[in-house]
């Protein structure tokens, strides 16, 4: 397979430049802009690869409510240019979404078969996306569509990043109790994403890591693999009064892929513990 990798710059894309080495080109923002429909064509056009990924996001979800416009313009408008694309020239479409499709009212993990319903900016301009992926390829089966969560990796756009940086000179921090999910390294999502396509998958499905955890725990599990002593006090959500509303519980479920691929994702204690050194290595 020949791989055309837009959004390279970030932590997932930058993932993928290392893993697929000379069998993919990677393109940012400024070689490609998703919301740019000429820009995806000539690209697409000129690479003609047999797979496009589509790493590019607006991940602030702060920001979005503030500016809906450029949250939906490379959320919901970007993927919809790269699946007409891919449509257009043959190739097969991976894209990327959110467990912030969902509300959080569900007691129990996300499958694929729950109706999103998102309360923030942000997670409406990706089940946007969804849909626009669904309209332009699901007839013709040519995509893989995965919502995923929590994401790290290498790159400072990440919880862990900023965790860290809250805790430079300060000997306590507060950190929310009630958001669960399931944090998810880039390392994965990668992995995941490759076995799906030797395995001939199309469709939607959940790619995280297993079990869930609060940002409480996850801050936690950090320190304590980093040797660091930071008091950490767990508080509500609400206690840092955010623009965007988040869904108390959106932690989703990867049984089906897994049963799909006959294999198992790591529990997120033991990637992060695995992934942690190479998460920090830049």
């Amino acid at each position: 397979m020949r791989f055309l990798i837009l959004g390279a710059n970030g932590q997932l894309g930058r993932a993928f430049m290392e893993a697929l080495g000379d069998r993919a080109v990677g393109l940012g923002k400024r070689e490609c802009d998703v919301s740019n429909l000429q820009d995806v064509l000539d690209a697409v056009s000129k690479f003609r690869p047999s797979v496009v990924i589509n790493c590019a996001a607006y991940n602030r979800v702060d920001d979005a409510e503030k500016d809906p416009y450029s949250a939906f313009k490379v959320n919901h408008l970007g993927p919809r240019n790269v699946a007409f694309a891919c449509k257009r020239y043959g190739a097969f479409f991976v894209h990327y979404s959110t467990d912030y499709v969902f509300d959080g009212k569900k007691e129990t993990l996300y499958t694929e078969e729950d109706v999103p319903n998102p309360l923030n900016t942000y997670g409406k301009s990706k089940l946007f996306g969804e849909r626009a992926v669904l309209e332009e390829l699901g007839e013709a089966e040519r995509f893989l569509l995965f919502r995923v969560s929590w994401v790290y990796g290498k790159g400072k756009q990440n919880f862990i990043s900023k965790l860290l940086s809250w805790a430079e000179g300060r000997d306590r921090l507060f950190v929310s109790c009630d958001e669960f999910s399931v944090p998810t390294s880039t390392r994965v999502i990668v992995e995941g994403t490759l076995k799906s396509l030797d395995a001939g998958l199309f469709g939607v499905y959940h790619l995280v890591c297993s079990g869930f955890a609060s940002r409480y725990e996850w801050a936690k599990k950090v320190f304590v693999l980093l040797n660091r002593k930071v008091f950490l006090r767990p508080v509500h959500r609400s206690f840092f009064s955010l623009p965007a509303e988040r869904p108390p519980f959106s932690a989703m479920s990867n049984e089906l892929l897994c049963s799909k691929l006959s294999t198992f994702f790591p529990n997120w204690e033991e990637e992060l513990e695995r992934f942690l050194p190479i998460c920090l290595s830049l």
